[in-house]
């Protein structure tokens, strides 16, 4: 099976949800399907995902891994708070994500960082005999 090629050229979201109701941020599968969900808004494929519950009243962490890269959370019912991630590459269109991920967890607040990803020039497909090195800019 051939995958698609991917440019590592992406978006990658950091956002920060505060003020969520506390019921939303405890059922494994429930935020599984959200970020499933989000996953699916944006365009990407979904590969794996994996969740893990610290108890019944307690956050969970989780991964879906994309073709295009992640998306990832961390809940805090205690604090009424949730840290996502989202990074993609391609086409995918991980705004897309972010929007379904806050519709449902509906924050009083949010703050979002956003980064492109490898859009240095010193990004090229690599060939075969040719070595690529990316070099620090400081």
């Amino acid at each position: 099976m051939n995958a698609p090629v991917h440019r590592p050229a992406g978006i990658h979201l950091l956002a920060d949800f505060h003020g969520i109701d506390p019921a939303l941020l405890t059922a494994t599968a429930d935020i599984d399907a959200l970020l499933r969900s989000g996953a699916a808004a944006a365009g990407a494929r979904i590969l794996h995902s994996h969740f893990h519950s610290f108890g019944d009243t307690l956050g969970v962490t989780g991964v879906v891994l994309l073709a295009e890269s992640h998306i990832s959370i961390h809940t805090w019912p205690e604090y009424g708070f949730a840290a996502a991630d989202i990074f993609m590459c391609g086409d995918a269109q991980p705004q897309l994500a972010l929007q379904v991920i806050e519709q449902a967890l509906k924050p009083a607040s949010r703050v979002v960082q956003t980064i492109e990803r490898g859009v240095a020039t010193t990004v090229v497909p690599a060939q075969a005999g040719i070595q690529v090195r990316a070099v620090a800019i400081g």
